[in-house]
């Protein structure tokens, strides 16, 4: 078979001299390295911006920045005599000498301006001083300085990026996705300079264009700042649930903000990072963003935060990568450890509070639209006088209306299998001087029933609570389990009889493998032939359990996580499967002294407001907003 790219034989080529490339090709091969889209462009003179000290910077971009980008700050400016040195590779203000590890601004490489002026055609007009100058730059061929007219501040115009380069057009993307990675950069930025103005307007067809997004100057202390800044950029959703980050280590500070696990995302699309103002996307801190979520969130789930790592510049080597989009720590276990440290603590303060897009989701499922053909709805509401009138829409709905019937009650039955406590149910207050059987004003209220047998209704203040026993009752466990593991491990109960689980022989090599970390969290397995294992003793805190099922739960955790974790992380994967099989489950009905004492104890343990897979134990409903759904307000 003929090779499709046959061998040369060396003695057949012929050797080209070695030459030295000239100073245009130089800046197109760097420009490669910077400038990969439009976007790359807004970011390099953004950043321009910023490091001039700009207060307010307006971006303007045309066909998704293929055909003009034009960037205007209000900073301190460029000299004149200055402007084509500005122009040339490496060459810049912000670094004193070759110091490259004490760096304070976003640039220093002198290589963007070149670079665009390399494969577009750019205009630099500036004003420092009394005196305003322009210069352009067209493929590397550079125009004299002339005077301009401009009150303050530079605007730099760059046209038809890559038009001296074409081949690299054909990678462009189409001009909405570069107008939005555009966009993305801006408020990247933005996030980093809360008490600077941005604008960025797309000026496509000419005049001036659609602004697209603008954030105004925050004002207040730096966390006050960004909290505004990031309500802006993110949603008022993300800015209400967010909880304020601060924490320090061994010269390294964290700030900013995480949101609760249970406003997670289907992916890591709001996941920002910056160290020292610079926004980066570094995979050892985004591994530890997750990692300090690993606790929280189902794999399919991504945690939403915004962090800043501020250092000396000496501990911190941003000069590993042309976009400067990726930093090396000296120190990187002590980076990472301070973001999982400082994310946990805040977490763990948070106590039982879950996201308010939960109760948004739950009043939104309680106002289904009608089937598209399907007969209109036999209540109504009625906005012009505030309640739901019946407003009977056919003959068919009235008479379904009217022949209604309640199902016949079935008979309570009292009794489960676990314990044998009676149903539960609370019988209703007959006097208003009755006492209350559990303070409505505690944050999660008052049990007032259990409905199909898994869901506690409990009565607060202002609204009700909606409780899913089961999610609830695990994590309390699972806290529980690790609280014994990290003071003298857990407590153990030895079974009667040991009881022989059958499992493949791969299964069962696997568990015990890590027989000795089983055993921390009382559960202790020994072999018992090809393919089976013995348990001899369970955690006490499950009470009667089904070994054979949570060894096998035990598999599958292991299988899903690999090797990829660490030791900790796989014990506590453990440890969440194993407090499954303790908790209160479906089905089984609670007394009001247990739903009362179940709320009390998520009330105090941290974490209680999701499961150990992300999702929300419990729903808090305002009156107001059941109000709005029967049309009182």
């Amino acid at each position: 078979m003929s090779s499709a790219h046959p061998k040369i034989d060396p003695a057949e080529t012929v050797r080209s001299p070695i030459r030295q490339l000239d100073e245009a090709a130089i800046n197109r091969i760097a420009a490669g390295e910077v400038v990969e889209r439009p976007a790359s462009a807004v970011k390099e003179l953004v950043e321009n911006a910023l490091d001039a000290g700009a207060s307010r910077i307006d971006v303007a971009i045309a066909d998704g920045g293929k055909t003009l980008i034009r960037v205007t700050d209000d900073g301190h400016g460029i000299p004149a005599d200055e402007l084509p040195l500005a122009l040339s590779r490496h060459a810049t203000s912000k670094i004193d000498g070759s110091d490259l590890l004490n760096i304070h601004s976003f640039g220093f490489r002198g290589e963007a301006l070149p670079s665009l002026g390399a494969v577009g055609r750019l205009t630099i007009t500036s004003r420092s001083g009394s005196e305003a100058a322009t210069i352009a730059v067209s493929g590397s061929r550079l125009d004299p300085v002339k005077p301009a007219a401009l009150n303050r501040g530079t605007v730099v115009e760059l046209r038809d990026i890559f038009f001296a380069t074409p081949a690299r057009l054909k990678f462009m993307r189409s001009d909405r996705a570069e107008s939005q990675a555009v966009s993305d950069v801006i408020k990247r930025l933005a996030m980093a300079e809360p008490y600077v103005g941005f604008t960025l307007r797309d000026v496509t067809g000419g005049g001036e264009g659609r602004t697209t997004f603008r954030a105004d100057p925050e004002t207040g202390d730096l966390f006050d700042a960004l909290h505004g800044r990031l309500g802006r950029i993110l949603g008022a959703e993300f800015a209400e649930n967010a909880l304020r980050i601060g924490a320090d280590r061994s010269g390294l500070a964290l700030s900013g903000y995480a949101a609760l696990p249970t406003y997670s995302r289907g992916s890591a699309v709001a996941q920002y990072l910056f160290v020292n103002g610079r926004p980066v996307r570094d995979k050892m801190l985004l591994g530890a963003l997750r990692a300090a979520y690993s606790d929280y969130l189902s794999r399919d789930r991504h945690p939403a935060a915004v962090l800043f790592i501020e250092c000396d510049p000496h501990l911190v080597d941003v000069n590993v990568h042309p976009a400067k989009s990726e930093v090396r720590f000296r120190e990187p276990g002590m980076a990472r450890g301070l973001i999982v440290s400082g994310l946990r603590h805040a977490l763990a303060e948070a106590g039982h509070r879950a996201s308010t897009t939960v109760a948004g989701a739950t009043l939104g499922a309680m106002r289904p639209e009608p089937a598209e053909g399907s007969e209109p709805r036999v209540y109504q509401m009625d906005r012009a006088r505030g309640y739901a009138a019946p407003q009977y829409a056919s003959s068919r709905a009235l008479a379904e209306a009217r022949s209604w019937q309640a199902p016949p009650v079935t008979p309570p039955q009292y009794g489960f299998a676990e314990t044998g406590a009676r149903q539960a149910r609370v019988d209703p207050v007959v006097e208003d001087d009755a006492p209350e059987i559990a303070p409505a004003h505690l944050p999660l209220g008052a049990a007032r029933g259990q409905v199909h047998q898994n869901y506690i209704i409990a009565q607060t203040d202002d609204g009700m609570v909606i409780v899913d026993q089961h999610a609830a009752h695990e994590r309390l466990v699972y806290e529980k389990l690790k609280r014994q593991m990290a003071e003298n491990g857990v407590a153990a109960q030895a079974l009667l009889i040991p009881e022989v689980v059958e499992l493949s022989d791969g299964d069962a090599a696997a568990l015990l493998d890590i027989a000795d970390d089983l055993q921390r969290l009382g559960l202790t397995i020994e072999p018992f032939g090809a393919g089976a294992v013995a348990v001899r003793e369970t955690p006490a805190i499950l009470g009667q359990v089904d070994a054979a099922a949570m060894l096998r739960d035990i598999v599958d955790e292991l299988a899903d996580m690999g090797d990829s974790q660490t030791v900790k992380d796989r014990i506590e994967a453990v440890l969440s499967r194993v407090a499954c099989h303790g908790s209160v489950r479906s089905g089984r009905r609670m007394t009001g002294d247990e739903m009362n004492a179940l709320l009390r104890e998520m009330e105090a343990t941290p974490h209680s407001g999701q499961c150990n897979h992300g999702r929300p134990t419990y729903v808090e409903l305002k009156l107001s907003d059941i109000e709005r759904l029967f049309g009182r307000t």
